[in-house]
């Protein structure tokens, strides 16, 4: 596989597309928004040149990678010659199914066809196309140039060729992919996104603040940040997304969203991203300043 096409150029979709672009893959970086590719390019950008910062990769690496990259608004152009397309747009079902479905008619019939989903079924999205035997989750972790997991998720009908094909591939690209099956949540979010529902539990039933749950898992557990304020960071829109696919998926109460974390996202509260949740990012995007609401 050379030809890569990555759908969504968000924070995990730059992030993708500089991954394999700086390994010498020729991507294709797809977005509906001309503004949306423009900013994840300069994203990419910054990126490259933290890393020549800190001594990681040579000055020379950034343009190299830049120019392995080429961008679309029209999906169809920018599949038309991919090996394997990543799918990296906005954690919805139907949104994902209807992409797929425009994939599955555009791309090339032996193209794999990877989401980037983090909870959604890999058997339902593939149902949305005829080749359910190339579709699989490649699930990459938030950074994606800095964390090393690629959890990998089989579908039901996943072909024992493709999984080998994205394992290698994981590896191609200093990553330790990781097998899972097709569960509600795959194994990374079925753990983590319990642990954070409880700690907004753990807020909102007054427990203790938001300072002193993210201190206790930092301190306590050896978590490199609280759950509070990686909540911020995922998205808390996101969080309560998940949540509602464990839930909906396991029929468990355990899984239910807090009812602090769905008023924050229907109030806009949405953590890094809006400005605000636990807490303000106005003047930082460190979490230094907890939201005045629980101050």
């Amino acid at each position: 596989m050379k030809n890569i096409s990555v759908v969504g150029a968000g924070t995990m979709g730059n992030g993708i597309a500089h991954v394999f672009a700086q390994h010498d893959y020729n991507v294709q970086l797809i977005d509906i928004s001309e503004d949306s590719l423009q900013k994840g390019m300069e994203t990419i950008e910054r990126n490259l040149r933290r890393m020549v910062a800190k001594g990681t990769i040579e000055s020379e690496s950034v343009q190299a990678t830049l120019g392995n990259i080429q961008t679309h608004t029209s999906l169809s152009e920018g599949v038309a010659g991919a090996d394997l397309v990543v799918e990296a747009a906005t954690e919805n079902a139907g949104l994902k199914m209807d992409i797929f479905r425009e994939l599955d008619a555009s791309a090339p019939e032996d193209a794999i066809l990877a989401s980037n989903t983090s909870s959604i079924s890999i058997t339902e999205i593939a149902a949305a196309t005829g080749r359910p035997e190339k579709v699989i989750g490649m699930h990459f972790m938030n950074p994606v140039p800095l964390m090393q997991l690629v959890e990998v998720i089989r579908g039901y009908s996943t072909s024992d060729a493709v999984t080998r094909a994205v394992l290698d591939l994981s590896v191609k690209l200093g990553k330790t992919p990781t097998e899972v099956n097709d569960y509600p949540g795959f194994v990374a979010n079925r753990i983590l996104m319990p642990m954070i529902n409880e700690a907004i539990e753990s807020l909102y039933t007054g427990v203790a603040g938001v300072q002193e749950i993210d201190t206790v898992m930092k301190l306590g557990m050896g978590h490199p940040m609280g759950p509070l304020q990686l909540a911020d960071f995922i998205g808390l829109d996101v969080c309560l997304s998940i949540l509602d696919v464990l839930s909906d998926g396991f029929r468990n109460p355990k899984y239910a969203a807090c009812p602090l974390l769905r008023k924050m996202v229907t109030a806009g509260k949405l953590g890094v991203k809006s400005g605000e949740g636990f807490y303000d990012y106005s003047e930082s995007r460190k979490a230094e300043r907890v939201s005045r609401q629980f101050s």
